[in-house]
């Protein structure tokens, strides 16, 4: 389990986050949603490390956890290198920062790219890619880390209904994998549907 306790954090005069109490456990979808401006985005940030708080605390129950890369993250907007092809995108932080061997790095890369339908888009740049598969690739390059928990930002927002029912489906399976899953979402009617528990931010200026 991750707690969150009593966790404050303001930018100047503005307190965006207030005394928040929050618990999200491996296995589970967690939502968290409300209006724009409530502090979601940097709730996650301050959750992956992005982003500093001013107290409280963040608790990691986890016996086996002690990586730095204990919590994952995929960014709203992708994030992806446009000039690497779908394998490299995801071996390349492998590679990079946990200075795996190439061949290892690719077996890992093949399991995920099986695991998350993009087989024969190996060699495929973000440009030749529908923003489902560019999701895709993204998702696996931060499954590839092995975080215990993985937050997504607004995982549905350019999606039409069927790709976002796709993506609620990918959230069940790494979900099902023994992961934390932390989205957060405007969306309502998508957190009712995946979400194991929901959690609704508000403006912290009431």
């Amino acid at each position: 389990m991750l707690k969150v306790e009593n966790l404050n954090k303001s930018f100047g005069e503005k307190r965006v986050l207030r005394n928040l109490n929050l618990e999200f456990e491996r296995g589970n979808i967690t939502m968290i949603t409300g209006e724009s401006g409530v502090g979601k985005t940097t709730l996650i940030r301050i959750l992956c490390g992005l982003e500093t708080y001013d107290s409280g605390k963040i608790i990691f129950l986890d016996e086996d956890n002690r990586g730095e890369n204990s919590i994952g993250l995929v960014f709203q907007n992708l994030n992806l290198f446009p000039h690497f092809t779908v394998m490299k995108n995801i071996i390349y932080p492998l590679i990079k920062a946990k200075k795996m061997e190439k061949r290892k790095a690719i077996l890992r890369a093949k399991e995920l790219i099986d695991m998350l339908g993009l087989s024969g888009l190996e060699d495929h740049y973000e440009y030749q890619l529908s923003g489902g598969q560019r999701q895709r690739v993204a998702i696996a390059r931060a499954l590839a880390m092995e975080p215990n928990y993985l937050c997504f930002d607004e995982p549905t927002s350019a999606l039409d209904y069927k790709l976002r029912d796709n993506v609620g489906k990918i959230l069940q399976k790494v979900a099902s994998k023994g992961r934390g899953v932390i989205v957060i979402t405007h969306d309502r009617e998508f957190a009712k549907k995946y979400g194991d528990k929901i959690y609704e931010l508000k403006n912290t200026d009431n």
